[in-house]
């Protein structure tokens, strides 16, 4: 595999765009479609502002992305941050039947990501969250 792009950036929520920008060029570099960018942005925006509002719990923090790329032009991106644990894949799936006055509050960022997204891994080393992602380049329908 080979490193596409990374950056290292404050946790907060103004340097979003900054981080959109790396994940889209990262995946505009391996020929993602338009849709498919569109994608990966809207689930790294998804996972940066969670990262920024519940991480690091009002403290100063950071959040790095690395995207490689495989031989196919697949890309699996790595968000690192040294936030409190939490692992994301646990979270349960909405309950979408539900009403709007029956349903939890929060949740739905994660269900989206896990929908654009073809695979999600956790683990936490050295005091670090580690959430692993692919995105497939030619995404089976």
């Amino acid at each position: 595999m080979i490193v596409v792009a990374e950056v290292k950036l404050p946790a907060t929520l103004g340097h979003l765009r900054e981080f959109i920008e790396v994940a889209a060029s990262g995946a505009t570099s391996q020929g993602f479609s338009a849709d498919r960018v569109g994608e990966i942005e809207l689930a790294m925006e998804e996972v940066f502002v969670n990262i920024a509002r519940y991480a690091y719990e009002g403290q100063p923090g950071t959040v790095e992305m690395v995207i490689k790329a495989d031989e196919a032009g697949n890309l699996h991106i790595e968000l690192i941050d040294e936030g409190v644990p939490f692992d994301s894949t646990t979270v349960p799936e909405p309950d979408l039947e539900a009403s709007i006055d029956d349903r939890d509050v929060g949740g739905l960022g994660i269900f989206f990501i896990k929908q654009l997204m073809d695979e999600i891994n956790y683990s936490r080393q050295d005091g670090k969250n580690i959430l692993k992602f692919t995105a497939l380049k030619n995404r089976p329908e």
